[in-house]
């Protein structure tokens, strides 16, 4: 087996072990009847698995927005206003994550759907962001040089820009992935569930045990996550 491969089945299978042990210290040593109601195998499976489709759908669409967006505005015909747009979204990645569901929520009201499409919005920006400056940062020699070669816009796009952009365009979705995983978090309140539900209940109720147990669950799936991508970032790399 390569090193790689071993590496990430390792660091995939301590994180998979960490949260486990996590799951099962805090169900089996509750600290009181509040906490072992709320940290019940079934209140903590619904929380990560109703968080797990929070970040499924709104990567998926950021993605299927993002990348095709950013290669569009790296057209030539498109380049200026491409620039235009960067900036505009440099000042939207300021706007505080919770502001953007507030927003949302007071247009479109509470539930699963605002907070998927408010996640979705932000988690474009750094895809869109990172897809446009990998690709106008090519050299035009570089381009000049596949067209001297006969290789249509078409395969210059696919075998030149995009490869050579990879790393870039990897490295804005693992930071919209960790973005993505932290905000929704905040999507418990506008009624969305997740992760969330047990850190703002543990917060209500001054549990740290419920706190700890919804923050934890969380930034592993962003540590995992992130590092799934950095492995498919290195694999691209080496293509």
């Amino acid at each position: 087996m390569k090193k790689e491969n071993i590496k990430l089945v390792v660091v995939t299978a301590v994180v998979f072990i960490t949260g486990a042990v996590m799951v099962y210290y805090v169900m089996e040593n509750p600290t009181d009847s509040m906490v072992e109601r709320m940290l019940s195998g079934e209140n903590i499976w619904r929380a990560f698995r109703e968080h797990l489709v929070i970040v499924g759908v709104s990567m998926a669409g950021a993605l299927a927005v993002g990348i095709p967006g950013g290669i569009l505005l790296s057209r030539p015909q498109f380049y200026y206003i491409g620039k235009i747009f960067e900036n505009i979204v440099n000042v939207g990645q300021t706007v505080p994550s919770l502001a953007i569901l507030a927003l949302f929520y007071t247009i479109l009201g509470l539930g699963f759907n605002t907070a998927v499409f408010a996640i979705w919005l932000y988690s474009i920006l750094p895809i869109l962001r990172n897809t446009f400056a990998g690709i106008t940062s090519i050299s035009d020699e570089v381009i000049e040089s596949a067209r001297g070669m006969g290789m249509s816009g078409r395969r210059i796009l696919t075998r030149i820009e995009l490869p050579l952009a990879a790393p870039i365009i990897t490295a804005g979705i693992r930071t919209a992935i960790v973005i993505n995983v932290g905000t929704a978090t905040l999507a418990t309140f506008i009624g969305a569930g997740g992760l969330g539900d047990l850190i703002v209940t543990g917060l209500s109720i001054r549990r740290n045990m419920i706190i700890i147990t919804g923050a934890g669950l969380s930034a592993l799936l962003a540590i995992l996550l992130d590092f799934w991508i950095g492995q498919i970032k290195l694999r691209l790399v080496k293509w």
